[in-house]
């Protein structure tokens, strides 16, 4: 891949204009390269300079997939909502079918080993939670500024590092036998979950999408609650450990909380301040729900047929000294990996 070789070698990517037209905006290719440009925004990579965040060569190919991605995403969404309640409506009413989603099926009858996929999946965006959203606090004003730091605050451990929610994630993983090194299972991610992740990145990097961003975390906050509540149970159920529980259930009361902030004043403020972006606020929260819901298809598919829904199947956890529930039998070798 162009980029991995522009990073290890130090020298321009390698690539044509045709090469970019030609890309699935969905496919891996165009998914990992941009996972892996948007990486030297936040952390970086061991042996990268630290300069080549800037490099004008990089940010080229950056911007030319970024479009394609940003297209993809818009004509997809033609015909969604425009407005912010339209959008946020379906959010906010629970779905009648108790088996409709990838946290319904852990919480009733998910397993140990999905469970653990679960989390290394989420692990690319829980390790760096909140990250993405604080790119936005500088490009609000007033309302919008104050009740976004707030929430953020919380997100951050509101002064206490044990609380921090990435550190928190962090313990969850361990609880599951996961190995908990930020980025650790990139390797295993499939292009529908990059993109989950991308989205944010895309959406925080630039100001001219800082209400599509908005967006993107009122959607996320609506629906952590419930999500969480579930996925707490799932991890109660299947003996996951205290630190694996103890992550949702902070996510049920915390983003309930959270959900009022951000719809009333985030987005309250932001459009008493900017009542143009509301179509992108809207944009944002749709861009969401295609995303995720394109994720929970495929990971709901591949779960179904008794196959790992990441790329590779995980390793299975150290042998516990302590007597204790198994993982399960695992996923079946998946011919796709």
């Amino acid at each position: 891949m162009a980029v991995e070789r522009a990073l290890r070698t130090g020298r321009p990517p390698a690539y044509t204009e045709g090469s970019i037209r030609r890309a699935e905006p969905w496919g891996e290719d165009v998914q990992l390269a941009l996972y892996l440009l948007y990486e030297l925004h936040y952390r970086g990579f061991e042996e990268v300079d630290d300069a080549r965040e800037w490099d004008p060569d990089l940010l080229r190919l950056r911007q030319e997939l970024e479009a394609l991605f940003l297209h993809a995403l818009r004509t997809a969404l033609a015909g969604a909502p425009r407005s912010v309640e339209e959008a946020l409506a379906p959010l906010l009413v629970e779905p009648v079918d108790p088996v409709g989603g990838v946290s319904h099926h852990l919480e009733r009858e998910g397993e140990l080993w999905q469970l653990r996929e679960y989390a290394a999946m989420r692990s690319l965006y829980h390790l760096k939670e909140a990250d993405p959203h604080a790119w936005v606090i500088p490009r609000l004003t007033g309302r919008a500024k104050a009740a976004m730091a707030a929430v953020a605050y919380d997100e951050f451990g509101a002064g206490h590092p044990d609380r921090v929610h990435a550190r928190l994630f962090a313990e969850l993983m361990t609880d599951l036998g996961l190995d908990p090194a930020y980025g650790h299972y990139l390797d295993h991610a499939t292009a529908p979950l990059l993109a989950t992740v991308n989205v944010m990145s895309l959406f925080g990097l630039h100001r001219s999408l800082r209400g599509a961003l908005v967006g993107h975390f009122a959607c996320v906050e609506v629906t952590s609650s419930p999500g969480s509540r579930r996925l707490a149970n799932a991890m109660r159920r299947c003996g996951a450990g205290p630190a694996a529980e103890r992550f949702y259930t902070e996510h049920v009361e915390a983003d309930a909380v959270h959900e009022q902030v951000v719809r009333h004043e985030v987005i309250g403020g932001l459009l008493a301040d900017e009542p143009a972006l509301e179509p992108d606020i809207a944009f944002g929260c749709a861009a969401t729900v295609l995303l995720e819901a394109e994720l929970d298809a495929r990971v709901r598919e591949a779960w179904a047929s008794g196959h790992s829904a990441l790329r590779s199947p995980l390793p299975p956890p150290a042998p516990d000294p302590v007597p204790g529930p198994g993982p399960g039998p695992g996923p079946e070798p998946d011919a796709r990996s």
